[in-house]
């Protein structure tokens, strides 16, 4: 008997474990109507996780879409590849020299982006001719490019006065499902700084406390897929 109840306990603890084990991961957020779909920062690779200060979204010749986040107060630069929003992945997580936290400021041609560091006045400027690894020079120009006028594709007329950083305001965005009787909210994103969307796809990247969070709209998605094979089969 009492092997037969130890049998039964042993039995019981393994159901018990394996049932532990094999718990479903937490599934994305989707809308009733299934036209939205939002991805938190578990649902993303890794170093989504990461809190970050600022983004910005990258398009390169061939077609790719990608999204630069600052993290770290500015030691880390994660490269996402969006152009698929449902299968973003992870292209490079550079550290960076310590220079302190950044803001990405303006295209500088097709092929950089402008960056001003929040401490010191320093600029410098983030190559993107190898999107997927882009790499980041200082610059010795000691003005406000952020607002200057652009002169064609070669040049900026810019003001004497230095860039000043302004704080982001921190707020908290819902994302709310209004394809039911009785609008819903399907998640809150708290305290996001920074927020970018990508037109072409309809995917709307909110940076918050607990780094990146995805919102995707599938209707635009297959809209922008069909129109890409209407063009490639022109």
């Amino acid at each position: 008997m009492n092997n037969l109840i130890k049998s039964s306990l042993t039995l019981g603890l393994v159901a018990t474990a394996m049932a532990v084990f094999t718990l479903p991961v937490q599934a994305e957020v989707h809308s009733k109507s299934k036209e939205l779909v939002v991805l938190e920062p578990r649902d993303l690779p890794e170093p989504a996780q990461l809190t970050g200060n600022s983004l910005f979204l990258h398009s390169d010749s061939t077609g790719s879409t990608y999204l630069y986040v600052e993290q770290q107060q500015g030691a880390r630069l994660s490269v996402f590849d969006v152009t698929d929003p449902a299968r973003i992945k992870l292209e490079t997580s550079t550290t960076l020299p310590a220079e302190g936290p950044f803001d990405f400021i303006r295209p500088i041609g097709d092929h950089a982006e402008l960056v001003y560091f929040r401490e010191g006045g320093k600029i410098a400027v983030l190559d993107l001719r190898k999107a997927k690894k882009p790499a980041l020079h200082a610059i010795s120009i000691v003005t406000d490019l952020g607002s200057a006028e652009t002169l064609g594709q070669s040049g900026f007329l810019a003001s004497g006065r230095s860039y000043r950083y302004i704080p982001a305001v921190a707020r908290d965005y819902q994302v709310v499902d209004i394809s039911v009787a009785e609008p819903a909210g399907l998640i809150t994103v708290k305290d996001v700084k920074h927020r970018v969307t990508n037109d072409e796809t309809g995917t709307t990247f909110l940076l918050g406390s607990n780094g990146l969070t995805v919102v995707r709209r599938l209707d635009v998605e297959n809209d922008y897929k069909v129109h890409q094979m209407q063009m490639q089969g022109n």
